[in-house]
């Protein structure tokens, strides 16, 4: 139902996705925000530094991300929408590179959800709330016209009476002002609206609801007397249709949405990358600007959170991440959420694509992917970068050349602590007395301290 790419969405975007092929694109980039986030993949073992920084100020993080817009604007459909997430730090500088790649005409709405709640803040109000940008490419869009519940104190304000069946209603008029003078402006049981100026005006879509036949105005009045739906005033007056607080249809969704919370700690859909973003919110956009069948791209993919909604959603979907930690974590949620074969393009296959992973993602290449097992914390713990699946022998992760005697020797104390025999040392390749300290080791200690290079693993499991 999907693919993923590993790579940068700029050439996802312009070589992989025909012109107008796509129905809606949520893009959530790499905030101008200047920090340097701690990231926990999932089981609070694997951290990594998440860089979310740009060398040349905002304007060539603008320019960047125009280039990327502008791929999108080809990609999309006639009729399809963008929305891009982004907070108060470069947000102006997008909403002018969107206003000329898209169109002034085709901006839709700047959406503000609000992420966190108020805290303290070095003489400025708090900064609580993320931009949305909503763009379509044309006037024919697609939109379905959401709806929310009606907030529960709104209901008790305007629909205060109860009848029998304890059903709120509001009592709203059957008159229009003006007099006619059909059958709306003749009496009905002793009511007459023309001595007041008015007119009756029974409401079309009550009627269709009901079932009832064409007639004069008084025995739709009748009709729906008997359906229980007039209210009469105590002391007299003008009757009133009862308009119930469960035939209501829902309010629009606002432009200014606090009614969908951020991850919290304890969230089960947590996985601890720093931007990620509810479910909630992300099935609210999709329904919005899709229907069923749709195809949902997402360029800056993160932990796949756009993908699993679209899935639920039936809809198809590309997804698109430079990163193969978050192609490897995205695989795992869209598997639990029922997506089936998942085709990955763009994941490493040679040493030199290896050489040139950062390196907690030749480390997380190594220990999850080969050998399956647990990381460690970035840049190891005393000597251990992971733990192989079920018997948890130690790994030692090198993303270097001729590993050397010291390192085997150092390695030892580490398989030493953890009380294994076998321990494990990965990098491109070993020097001479590597191999002679790992013969020693095993002759003087019975430990063993297996060296196993990129190559080896690259022709399969590591043995």
């Amino acid at each position: 139902m999907g693919t993923l790419y590993c790579g940068d969405c700029l050439e996802v975007l312009e070589k992989k996705l025909e012109p107008e092929s796509v129905d809606f694109i949520y893009a959530d980039p790499p905030f101008f925000s200047n920090r340097t986030y701690e990231v926990i993949w999932g089981d609070e073992a694997e951290v990594r530094s998440f860089e979310d920084r740009w060398e040349g100020g905002v304007e060539v993080y603008a320019e960047w991300m125009a280039e990327r817009l502008r791929a999108c604007h080809r990609a999309l459909k006639p009729n399809g929408s963008l929305f891009l997430h982004c907070d108060y730090h470069a947000s102006h500088y997008l909403k002018l590179r969107l206003d000329g790649i898209f169109g002034r005409e085709n901006f839709r709405n700047e959406l503000i959800w609000r992420r966190t709640h108020a805290h303290g803040g070095s003489r400025r109000f708090a900064p609580v709330h993320d931009t949305i940008f909503f763009y379509s490419k044309g006037e024919d869009y697609v939109w379905t016209d959401p709806r929310t519940a009606h907030d529960p104190g709104y209901i008790e304000r305007h629909f205060k009476n109860v009848d029998m069946d304890g059903r709120r209603f509001q009592p709203i008029t059957l008159t229009g002002t003006g007099v006619r003078h059909g059958d709306s402006g003749k009496p009905w049981r002793g009511k007459n609206p023309t001595k007041v100026g008015r007119h009756w005006a029974v409401p079309g879509t009550v009627i269709k609801r009901l079932g009832i036949k064409e007639g004069t105005v008084q025995q739709r009045l009748d009709a729906l007397d008997k359906a229980g739906l007039i209210f009469w005033p105590e002391k007299g007056g003008t009757p009133r249709l009862k308009w119930y607080a469960d035939q209501l249809e829902g309010q629009a969704v606002p432009d200014v949405w606090t009614d969908i919370p951020p991850i919290s700690a304890k969230a089960a859909e947590r996985l601890g990358y720093p931007t990620q973003k509810p479910e909630a919110l992300l099935e609210r956009i999709i329904k919005a600007a899709t229907v069923s069948g749709a195809l949902v791209v997402d360029p800056f993919c993160g932990c796949g959170t756009t993908l699993v909604v679209a899935q639920r959603l039936k809809r198809k979907w590309v997804g698109v991440d430079i990163s193969h930690t978050a192609i490897r974590v995205i695989k795992g949620r869209l598997a639990k959420a029922g997506a089936g074969v998942i085709e990955s393009i763009g994941l490493v296959t040679t040493a030199e694509e290896l050489r040139l992973l950062k390196p907690f993602e030749f480390q997380n290449w190594v220990v999850r992917e080969k050998f399956n097992g647990t990381v460690g914390p970035a840049g190891g713990d005393k000597g251990v970068d992971g733990l192989t699946f079920m018997v948890h022998e130690p790994i030692q992760v090198k993303q270097s050349d001729s590993v050397g005697r010291i390192v085997v020797d150092n390695f030892l104390a580490a398989i030493r602590r953890t009380k294994k025999k076998r321990g494990y040392i990965v990098a491109f390749s070993f020097g001479k007395g590597a191999y002679e300290e790992a013969a020693a080791i095993r002759h003087r200690e019975d430990i063993e301290v297996r060296l196993i290079t990129v190559d080896e693993l690259l022709s399969g499991p590591p043995k």
